[in-house]
């Protein structure tokens, strides 16, 4: 009775007291012990029992089994079973073996655990319960499986712990097809009407992790006697499939039904609102979580606290959150670090991780993942190779191959090509995004030779490329002309199934059949996108405008339209361009000022450069100095100007050339366009002593430059 409460020290001074204590008492008293996760007491009071010249029987075993079990005393818990198997117990006590099953597979031994139930006389459910549940705990949902098709087999009645294992098996595989089989089975076999709440969140757990949210909503409404881990299973379904919205609307159900909330559930509603910047929510919950407590005793909560408010981007009040955190820890740190790494605040990222270590933090794999990405978003080599020389002192960049991944792609977008593949080389595995780091590194810096022979070798490892590595690959085919083998990537990706699933990818073939002037191919393209956005279409009219097919442009113009699918600024500015390149300068001024009426775009200096192109090349010189003259915009680009400039020389207006050129260096003294554009103006007309004293350094005083013509 003393042991059963707890009271041990006076139930082990009643059993010294004893006249006659037995192995009955001291099994007891060890039973006390485990019942109070007391396990190392448990194995204290055996071997004191054994000192004490008492034996232990099967009562007393399975006692110590459990205790072994449950602090993962595997050595200890193997010379229990050779005691038994010594005394001979294994024979007549299916209950024992079932302990020892449970002790090997709870420790992690569950090849050992396999070969217990395998010699039993008699496997009972119990046993394989033990089994399945070990194989559970680490995640090996098919071997779970395999064993309830034994007991299926064998003919063994599964119990509610059977089931509770299949349940979970089922979600980590996602096996949705399954999923409803063996909810029918559960039900038929009433084990719906007697559950006390354990099958009915299992299931809901199940239909969550297999993306059957639907389903697991359903059942939340219908069945009796579920609790709040049966909704932190549905909204973190939700979140997993990045549906916050959902995930935020079924806590409001929560709430309404009553069922208060725990750790778990602000966990996963933080979670939600930062993946969608849902700072109002968000602080919301902050108040929620502040009034309970529950900060003060949660690491974890203070992370996800911070780490909301870092996604959602206010980095005062996620920098305020961490100072003030009781137990800050690399969690904490790392949050803010990859929240400043996310919102592109590189700097800030990279002097976050500079004050987590000399607060005497260690970064872990994570840290060091967005600090990497931080310094290869803004070229920081330096810094990255500091962080390089880190993660090999803590030698675990030759076991993280993600890790290894990332150092690729920071050598890679710093330029540091030589070192990217220094490092690829090093990997102790490669995979698709090791290689893609590389390709991409390569596409980045224009070596497309190179990137097309890393894409080769990586498909000569027998791997397959994902929409990633297809796109850098596309823009290398693209920017080599290499239309041939584009078209081999056409037929892997829709080999593939991607083309259909990615706007971007369909967009990128379109561009690239568009570029080598492929333009049948390129319809095709487009006109098998599910999602045909303004995206693709404006790059095949660019494509049309390039290749001075204006008439093309426009039609492919006209059936954009005709889809619904409304014309943006660079839609416009490829057809200024298509009408310019063939001499449709009426059509293109057309186009100009009808733009904010039609179609609701502000015309920009690109639209206004491509309109005094068009003029110049007409040579309207004298409409296209009005249209300058005309425009509020001070601040004109060079662009402008040298297409200005490209007509005077075209046309011989040295005059108007002169008072472009003016214009065009006050705009950017240091663009030499506009200084070959007026040199070459000069040797035009023969003026050679003044074409070679077009010399940037030379001109001065162009800051008082008045609108008029220079004579």
């Amino acid at each position: 009775m003393y042991a059963k409460c707890g009271s041990f020290k006076r139930a082990k001074g009643l059993l010294r007291e004893l006249p006659c204590p037995s192995v009955v008492s001291w099994s007891a008293l060890i039973a006390g012990y485990v019942e109070h996760n007391q396990g190392e007491h448990a194995l204290e009071c055996y071997y004191e029992m054994q000192y004490e010249g008492f034996l232990p029987n099967a009562v007393t075993y399975l006692s110590i089994l459990k205790a072994c079990a449950s602090i993962g005393a595997l050595e200890v818990g193997k010379v229990i079973h050779d005691e038994i198997d010594f005394q001979g117990l294994l024979k007549d006590d299916d209950i024992l073996g079932a302990a020892i099953v449970d002790m090997y597979a709870k420790c992690g031994a569950l090849e050992a655990a396999r070969q217990v139930l395998n010699d039993l006389p008699v496997q009972s459910v119990v046993s394989w319960n033990a089994l399945m549940t070990g194989y559970c705990q680490k995640g090996l949902a098919e071997q779970v499986l395999t064993c309830f098709e034994w007991i299926e087999e064998k003919g063994i009645p599964p119990t509610q712990v059977t089931y509770l294992c299949v349940l979970k098996a089922y979600g980590i595989i996602g096996a949705a097809d399954n999923a409803e089989h063996i909810h029918c089975e559960i039900a038929r076999q009433g084990f719906l009407e007697s559950d006390d709440g354990f099958i009915a969140n299992a299931l809901v757990d199940m239909y969550a992790k297999c993306g059957s949210l639907a389903r697991a909503q359903q059942l939340l409404e219908v069945l009796p006697d579920l609790d709040v881990s049966s909704w932190n299973s549905l909204i973190a379904g939700y979140v997993h499939e990045g549906f916050a919205e959902q995930a935020l609307h079924c806590f409001q159900q929560m709430s309404y039904e009553g069922q208060i909330p725990d750790e778990i559930t602000y966990l996963l509603l933080l979670k939600a609102c930062g993946s969608i910047c849902a700072l109002e929510k968000g602080e919301l919950l902050h108040k929620e979580i502040f009034e309970q407590g529950l900060v003060l005793n949660n690491t974890f909560l203070g992370t996800a606290l911070v780490d909301m408010y870092a996604k959602c981007g206010a980095f005062r009040k996620a920098e305020m959150i961490l100072e003030e955190l009781p137990a800050k820890n690399e969690g904490s740190w790392t949050a803010l670090i990859s929240g400043y790494a996310e919102q592109n605040q590189a700097e800030h990222a990279l002097h976050c991780f500079e004050r987590m270590k000399s607060r005497g933090f260690s970064a872990d794999e994570i840290t060091f993942l967005s600090v990497l990405k931080a310094c290869g978003s803004i070229g920081a080599l330096d810094q990255g190779e500091k962080i390089h020389m880190e993660i090999a002192r803590q030698g675990i960049l030759w076991t993280d191959v993600i890790l290894g991944s990332a150092l690729l792609n920071m050598y890679a977008k710093c330029g540091a090509l030589a070192k990217a593949e220094r490092v690829f080389e090093e990997l102790p595995a490669r995979n698709i995004v090791s290689w893609c780091a590389l390709i991409t590194g390569y596409a980045h810096h224009s070596q497309d030779e190179q990137a097309l022979k890393c894409f080769e070798r990586m498909q000569d490892d027998g791997l397959s490329a994902d929409a990633v590595t297809f796109l850098c690959i596309l823009k290398a085919c693209t920017n080599l002309g290499a239309a041939e083998r584009g078209e081999q990537l056409h037929d892997e990706i829709a080999k593939q199934g991607l083309l259909g699933k990615d706007a971007v990818l369909g967009n990128a073939l379109v561009d690239m059949y568009a570029k080598s002037g492929d333009f049948a191919k390129a319809q095709q393209v487009l006109d098998e996108l599910s999602d045909q956005n303004f995206v693709c279409w404006n790059t095949l009219i660019a494509g049309y405008a390039q290749h001075g097919q204006a008439e093309q442009a426009l039609k492919c113009f006209e059936q954009m339209q005709q889809k619904g699918i409304s014309p943006d600024a660079v839609t416009l500015l490829s057809i200024l361009k298509a009408c310019s390149s063939v001499g449709l300068v009426d059509a293109a001024y057309l186009f100009f000022v009808t733009m904010k009426k039609r179609y609701g775009v502000q015309p920009d200096l690109k639209h206004y450069t491509s309109i005094v192109d068009a003029f110049g090349r007409a040579g309207k010189l004298s409409k296209a100095i009005q249209l300058i003259q005309e425009t509020n915009n001070k601040d004109l680009s060079v662009p402008l100007w040298c297409a200005v400039l490209s007509a005077c020389e075209k046309w011989g207006d040295l005059n108007a050339g002169k008072w472009a050129f003016q214009h065009a260096i006050q705009a950017d003294k240091g663009d030499p366009a506009a200084y070959i554009l007026m040199a070459n103006m000069y040797a035009a007309v023969g003026l050679q002593e003044h074409a070679e004293s077009i010399d940037a350094p030379r001109i001065e005083n162009t800051t008082s430059l008045g609108t008029g013509l220079l004579a």
